[in-house]
């Protein structure tokens, strides 16, 4: 079973997900019904937080000192898998070409999926973590 802790870091997220917690839940136990996730048992965490904090965590693990969008913490447990943490801001800007369910939920999959060791340095390993990502988030959204 794949399980998420929220963490509410910023309060706006509550103004578009009222329950970000059960938001979660529910989307979880729908990717657990894909049989790649079926059997997974995993737990991870979700900071919900703001700009001014993501701009801190780049600069204090990435050296760039400027927000972003998603960031991802990888653990070596096997089942706690490690830290996402999302920018309301972001999401919310970029939610006004789609939704915002959308793009939050792009996000955390696009977390989730470097917590189990995708990146997408090269050209290649890209192309193969937006294929995933996208059969996911059409699941989502169909």
């Amino acid at each position: 079973m794949i399980k998420a802790n929220v963490i509410l870091d910023y309060s706006k997220w509550q103004s578009k997900i009222k329950n970000p917690n059960n938001y979660l839940k529910q989307k979880i136990k729908k990717l657990s019904k894909i049989p790649y996730f079926k059997k997974k048992k995993q737990e991870f965490s979700i900071l919900l937080t703001n700009n001014k904090k993501m701009k801190n965590l780049n600069l204090k693990f990435r050296k760039k000192n400027k927000p972003t969008d998603v960031l991802s913490f990888q653990s070596d447990n096997k089942i706690y898998i490690g830290d996402i943490a999302i920018s309301y801001e972001i999401v919310n800007k970029r939610s006004k070409l789609s939704n915002f369910f959308m793009e939050f939920d792009k996000m955390w999959i696009h977390g989730y999926f470097h917590l189990n060791g995708y990146d997408h340095k090269k050209l290649k390993d890209y192309k193969k973590m937006a294929k995933k990502e996208n059969l996911v988030l059409n699941y989502f959204h169909k």
